[in-house]
């Protein structure tokens, strides 16, 4: 973690080798982010290069070089939220992000429609918070980071979004993480 640091602070120091380093060993999470809110190659591709301008023009901003993730992870997230209001736009889970997502493969073709149509009703911050704790495993501290909020409100739009599936799902599938039906 101590030769990580010292790549940031040569970042941060105008090192655009270094920082290219950071940005390789991020870049396929990075782009999975993007391309989950984006829901095309285009657009996902467009927001993640516009968010390492951003990062690489800001790196010196960083306060807390064990933070370059979240940090990073963060500016990626506005960027796409930003990009979607401006060219307005609604995110829906594509069938491919279903797919990709851990702990669903075991649904079938059916159960899996049912799934990305639960998850495209619901309301933009109860599916972010899904997305990034179930699809991207983060945890609820790492959520709030990126999102810039409390760690409470993030639990609660978890716990709302989850009763929000639960309701359009209308109780047919198991939950393993509580090992308790939907």
């Amino acid at each position: 973690m101590k030769t990580k640091s010292k790549v940031v602070n040569r970042a941060k120091q105008g090192d655009a080798e270094a920082f290219q380093t950071l940005i390789h060993e991020e870049k396929e999470k990075l782009y999975k982010m993007a391309y989950v809110y984006m829901r095309n190659e285009e657009d996902a591709l467009e927001v993640f290069q516009e968010s390492i301008y951003k990062a690489f023009a800001s790196i010196e901003t960083l306060k807390n070089n064990d933070y370059f993730s979240t940090w990073v992870t963060r500016i990626l997230i506005n960027t796409a939220i930003a990009t979607l209001k401006k060219k307005q736009k609604i995110v829906s889970i594509s069938h491919e992000m279903l797919e990709n997502m851990s702990g669903v493969e075991h649904l079938h073709r059916d159960d899996q429609l049912d799934l990305l149509q639960a998850m495209n009703e619901i309301e933009e911050k109860y599916k972010t918070v899904l997305l990034l704790r179930f699809y991207e495993d983060y945890t609820v501290n790492q959520i709030a980071t990126f999102l810039n909020c409390p760690e409470g409100t993030v639990k609660t739009n978890i716990r709302r979004g989850l009763v929000m599936l639960k309701k359009k799902m209308k109780g047919a599938y198991c939950d393993d993480r509580q090992n308790s039906f939907i």
